[in-house]
């Protein structure tokens, strides 16, 4: 076997292929820096607004409306490296490919981030210049640190007023412990931003204001004062490169010189590494630093080749791994990483490909189903416009068409390939609300939009209450239940009525207690006997429910032994205080007795369920509620009203902090009193404050509002 990866019909080798994602907080300006890097690299010639509602990748009714985005949106552009005087870069005159996907900011759709990085090579993170490092974007931080996805950071809007490059750099390193390096450091800020410093090649690019979209730049010698600066960066760039690549290491402490493509090629090494995270500062929106960021992309971030081997393991033999290397050459194997419906098109199935090539018309087997299906057709997405493709290579993201039983995760595969990759994971839905449709005629409408809603996103969740009939669906926020009842009506012409959002409480235990279960029924022929006794106690937090088998002597036998564990964990979906879910609980089995001839699975099953019952009466239960960090940025003359209304809302000031003349202020407070918050927010302020809000943990429900969360549930 040749051992070139590359497919010779593929139109880009791999090397020369990156997959990137944008991410960060909402608002800090991910979709203008995605619609400025379409229009540099040629796949759009007019450069559409987030504000005016007609951005490239922001392109559902929702996000046009809101100026948010909703969905990852997945374009492909090139990108070629132009040869410039006193410049160097590493990949010069040569024509790369780059599949962006542009994610969400907002923390109700987490997912669509989640989802977005674990199947991306690298990623640009970007910040605001003024709000510097906001919650989610530690958030979006933490995800990529648990995908181990290589990252540059993007510190953008440092045309606005407060902006401070130094600032944000410093918050990365303290607050997200990043290893950070500046490479290129903005020159000016607010209405005096010029260009940048590339402190590789100690130049400056100087952008051209006279140039509507600059589009052009000049690339200048610096001036006495940004000399001082970029040497000063350059001395600390070497360093910190040398700590953490040893090529480069042992140079520098052999005071031997350095070229220019010798420390890129080792920032390059470090940052695929992820023991370092390039800084480039610029503003999308004024045009100015975004190209050298694609350099720095081009640079900086790993192509397929450069990560390691995808480990997947085979579905029957959880020990045995199956390494999935980078190559058209292996056999295709390819991870779903999400479902969306088109209005034209039917169900797309987004993948991404680890190995081997799919082609239009190839059968594809998924180990989960142990079924194979047809490819109808292959689709590369340039956000809402749809481009047929023939083949689909390694490295390559596309969507494919024609495939029935596909959910968020799984592998497709070349048929007898049994192999599984890791599924993203997927945060639990914080926020419930009943949902019904206006006329009868619409209930089986409702219910197939809603099924094929909670197909494409695996954090919104649909069941049927038995107590009381309704439908509750369930989301991580306001706004994504709310973006979920528009689609229903605009997308599937279903109208619906929304109850109040319910919220999804835990119930734990605060003692320790003994149970004893017995179900014993006679009635003609063959009758029930189980008897469980069991003990229970606390967890750690976090720790869920974890069960021991401590039955000795055969008190019960060994085939009904699973009966008892499945009544336990069958027992912790209903607590005793208001019939939530019960959460960080220990259960020794200790043992029980049983009968004969009457003993089955069954009945041992309801005697573990009756025996916890019994013992959480006894063991203190507690009703627990979501506790959301909130952080509120507001003016400073509004900061007294807005921590009043927060300590009115149950909420626990942890601090504030003064960012020009912005107070930041960071509360927990629970999830039960933030409904409605945004317009409270919005009128403290004068329409002045913005918030945002994360899980943050589960915390003991005061007594005096126990009694009505229990009536409401019929407890």
């Amino acid at each position: 076997m040749s051992s070139n990866p590359n497919n010779p019909d593929r139109p880009y080798p791999l090397e020369r292929t990156r997959n990137i994602g944008i991410a960060a907080h909402i608002d800090a300006g991910k979709t203008t820096l995605t619609e400025r890097i379409l229009f540099y690299t040629g796949v759009i010639h007019k450069i559409g607004e987030v504000h005016n509602g007609n951005a490239t990748t922001d392109w559902m009714e929702q996000e046009r409306e809101r100026g948010i985005t909703i969905t990852s949106a997945a374009v492909t552009t090139k990108w070629f490296q132009r040869q410039e005087e006193g410049v160097t870069k590493l990949f010069p005159n040569e024509e790369q490919r780059i599949n962006i996907i542009d994610t969400p900011g907002h923390v109700d759709f987490t997912a669509e981030v989640e989802r977005s990085l674990r199947v991306l090579d690298g990623a640009i993170v970007v910040f605001c210049g003024v709000a510097g490092v906001q919650p989610q974007t530690e958030t979006v931080w933490r995800q990529a640190t648990k995908y181990h996805v290589p990252r540059i950071v993007f510190v953008n809007k440092m045309d606005r007023v407060g902006a401070n490059f130094d600032n944000v750099f410093h918050e990365l390193k303290e607050k997200l412990g990043a290893n950070a390096v500046r490479v290129l450091i903005p020159i000016g800020a607010e209405d005096y931003l010029t260009g940048q410093i590339d402190v590789v090649n100690q130049k400056e690019i100087h952008f051209n204001d006279d140039d509507k979209f600059g589009s052009t730049y000049d690339v200048r010698e610096l001036g006495a004062d940004q000399k001082i600066i970029a040497e000063a960066a350059y001395a600390e760039l070497v360093s910190a490169v040398a700590d953490v690549d040893e090529q480069l290491g042992e140079k520098f402490l052999m005071e031997e010189p350095i070229t220019k493509e010798e420390l890129k090629l080792a920032i390059r090494r470090a940052t695929i590494a992820n023991k370092l995270v390039p800084v480039a500062g610029g503003s999308a929106f004024k045009n100015k630093g975004v190209q050298y960021l694609i350099n720095a992309v081009i640079d900086y971030l790993p192509s397929p080749l450069e990560l390691p081997a995808m480990i997947g393991m085979d579905p029957d033999n959880e020990e045995h791994k199956i390494e999935v290397v980078t190559s058209d050459h292996e056999k295709f194997c390819s991870l779903a990483f999400k479902l969306w419906a088109d209005k034209f098109v039917g169900k797309l199935i987004f993948f991404r490909v680890y190995s081997g090539v799919i082609r239009k018309g190839n059968t594809v087997y998924n180990p989960r189903t142990r079924r194979s299906e047809r490819v109808g057709r292959l689709i590369q997405i340039q956000a809402d416009e749809h481009k047929d493709i023939d083949a689909c290579y390694a490295g390559d993201i596309a969507a494919m068409v024609g495939l029935k039983n596909v959910t968020t995760g799984d592998t497709l595969a070349k048929e007898g390939y049994d192999v599984v990759l890791e599924p993203p994971t997927f945060p639990d839905p914080v926020i419930s609300m009943a949902v019904e449709p206006k006329t009868k005629a619409d209930q089986e409408k409702l219910a197939l939009a809603l099924a094929r809603l909670s197909e494409e996103d695996p954090t919104f969740m649909v069941k049927s209450d038995e107590e009381t009939a309704q439908t509750i669906i369930s989301g991580m926020g306001e706004l994504h239940l709310e973006i979920i009842v528009d689609r229903l009506k605009r997308e599937f012409k279903v109208e619906a009525n929304t109850g109040a959002p319910q919220i999804a409480y835990r119930e734990t235990i605060t003692a320790e207690a003994l149970g004893e279960g017995k179900l014993v029924k006679q009635s003609g022929g063959r009758g029930q006997y189980g008897h469980v006794r069991l003990s229970v106690r606390p967890n750690e937090k976090g720790k869920g429910l974890t069960i021991d088998n401590k039955i000795v002597g055969g008190e019960i036998p060994k085939e009904f032994h699973n009966a008892v564990i499945k009544g336990v964990k069958e027992s912790m979906t209903n607590g005793s205080v208001a019939g939530y879910p019960v959460i960080d609980v220990h259960v020794d089995v200790l043992g029980g007795s049983f009968h004969e001839v009457d003993s089955n699975e069954n009945a041992f099953t309801m005697a573990a369920i009756f025996a916890v019952k019994d013992a959480f009466k006894k063991a203190n239960p507690i009703l627990l509620e979501p506790i959301m960090a909130v952080e509120v940025s507001t003016p400073d003359d509004y900061q007294g009203d807005v921590m009043g209304d927060l300590s009115r809302r149950r909420g626990q000031i942890q601090n504030t902090e003064s960012k020009g003349k912005l107070s930041v202020i960071h509360a927990n407070v629970p999830l039960k009193e933030m409904f409605g918050y945004s317009t409270a927010v919005r009128t403290l302020s004068s329409g002045r404050a913005s918030y945002s809000m994360t899980p943050s943990h589960f915390e003991q429900v005061p007594g005096n509002i126990v009694a009505e969360i229990a009536t409401d549930r019929g407890h």
